[in-house]
């Protein structure tokens, strides 16, 4: 009997363990039931050999005796001759079949263990993004006629957030236009209607029941927690609730169907004080203002600042959206300054520049400034004097990418109009695309199985990189682009 497939297992888990060991890999599966499952086939095969050659040799030992004795060897001689033969053979039967078991429990094992190498496998995803990119408004297919997937989006206009929300929902709407023109989705038509919440919380509530009621499937929701609560307490946890431009860990609540859709402040806020740790920074300062965003990126900055060996010399207080004279602020920091720091904030981008011109006015010329996505959604690369300073951008657009075309697009079909925050608007279009990929997962319109599927999602592809929900708390795991003004330009430096 031969075992031969039994090495040929023990081999591909060598190699598997060999394929694993550069340290630049990520972390390899776990082979050790495979390894121990092949062991237990090699012995296995080992024993059934052996007893094979025991039977073997019962066997010859009886034939011997027959000839030896020419037919007139005792009875009782041969019945226990033949009683050994017949155990042993009874011994090798059970050794082969134990054998067999545990090479088919090998084999199981080790498919399990190439499995685990593989990955999962690609998501078929739900609309074909490059095909919505090609496709030509002015000469579509023909129109979708299936039920209509329906889309609300409650939005804030007000200046506090209008500057991404205000474009968002044009993109959107666009998108949608683009996917009816290749046919929709299975047929479906997709439906989009946009309220304003006015930046008032009473609103928003009153604006979700309206999308509610006019049927829709799943909400594209404000960026910050006054606004979105409101929608969540509207829709009871039973409506997904898409937070396209937050980063608010607040409003990352799978279990309320509250997903975000990027990176959270504590995922840019690290990003940002480790990168500052990494070029030798040892000093920062930082302005803050209570709240789950103003006041939440500084704290975590300090915190993993400090943890890295990091000072924080100075903190201050400052009007969030509304302060541009640092006066009083400078006057203090001229005391404790070296003018080799770090500056970090949630600051707006004119707020940040503002401050740099006071602090320069005093003599402070070498100062880092570090910003978060906040310095994006506000232009920081159009500002002036603005060179080299750092932001924790979602998206990094390349001219002719995705979300170049994407942006493209929508210019060439509104009268060259550009929308403002580009880096934020994949975001919204992934929030439309996710929601519609957890109505073809379920198969169904019922929003709280929608949500079920949502948080099932692994590997989502999308404008904004690649989206799994699936054993997150509504937060995917992403990585924070790291952009620096370089000679004029926005230029990205790393991924963290």
């Amino acid at each position: 009997m031969k075992f031969k497939s039994v090495i040929a297992l023990v081999a591909v888990l060598a190699l598997f363990a060999a394929s694993c060991g550069e340290d630049d890999e990520p972390a390899a599966p776990d082979t050790s039931a495979a390894e121990a499952a092949a062991a237990e086939a090699a012995a296995a095969a080992a024993e059934a050999e052996a007893a094979a050659a025991r039977a073997a040799e019962a066997e010859a030992a009886l034939q011997a005796a027959m000839e030896e004795a020419e037919g007139a060897i005792d009875p009782d001689v041969v019945a226990e001759l033949e009683a050994q033969l017949e155990a042993a053979e009874a011994e090798a039967a059970a050794a082969a079949e134990a054998a067999a078991a545990a090479e088919a429990e090998a084999e199981a094992q080790a498919a399990a263990a190439e499995a685990a190498m593989a990955g999962p496998e690609p998501m078929v995803q739900a609309v074909d993004i490059r095909a919505a990119l090609n496709a030509d408004l002015d000469n579509c297919g023909p129109a979708p006629s299936g039920e209509p997937i329906r889309v609300g989006m409650a939005m804030d206009f007000s200046d506090v957030v209008g500057f991404v929300d205000i474009p968002g929902s044009k993109l959107v709407p666009h998108f949608a236009n683009l996917i009816n023109c290749i046919g929709g989705v299975n047929g479906s038509p997709v439906e989009v209607r946009v309220e304003d919440v006015g930046g008032d919380a009473t609103t928003a509530g009153v604006a979700a029941q309206q999308l509610l009621d006019w049927g829709a499937h799943f909400l594209i929701g404000p960026p910050f927690a006054d606004f979105t609560l409101p929608i969540l307490q509207a829709t009871g946890g039973q409506v997904p609730v898409f937070v396209a431009a937050s980063t608010e860990p607040t409003l990352s609540d799978i279990e309320n169907n509250s997903f975000l859709v990027s990176f959270d402040d504590r995922g840019q806020s690290s990003a940002a004080a480790e990168w500052a740790l990494d070029q030798g920074i040892t000093r920062a300062f930082v302005f803050t203002e209570p709240g789950p965003y103003t006041g939440y990126n500084p704290d975590v900055f300090k915190e993993v600042f400090e943890a890295g060996g990091g000072e924080i010399v100075a903190e201050h207080t400052y009007a969030w959206f509304v302060d541009t004279d640092f006066s009083a602020q400078v006057a203090e920091l001229s005391e404790v300054l070296q003018n080799n720091e770090a500056f970090f904030s949630a600051a707006l981008g004119y707020q940040v520049t503002a401050l740099r011109g006071q602090l320069e006015g005093a003599g402070f010329d070498n100062i880092t400034y570090i910003g978060t996505d906040a310095l994006d959604a506000t232009g920081i690369a159009f500002e002036a004097n603005n060179e080299g300073i750092v932001h924790t951008p979602h998206i990094n657009v390349e001219p002719g990418g995705l979300n170049d075309r994407l942006l493209q697009g929508y210019s060439a079909v509104n009268d060259g109009e550009v929308l403002e925050s580009q880096g934020f608007m994949g975001l919204y279009v992934d929030s439309l695309l996710l929601g519609i990929q957890g109505i073809v997962n379920c198969g169904c319109t019922d929003s709280a199985q929608i949500g079920d599927a949502v948080a099932q999602i692994e590997g989502f592809e999308g404008f904004s990189g690649t989206i799994t929900y699936v054993g997150t708390t509504g937060t995917p795991p992403k990585s924070v682009p790291i952009k620096r003004i370089v000679n004029g330009q926005d230029v990205l430096v790393e991924m963290r």
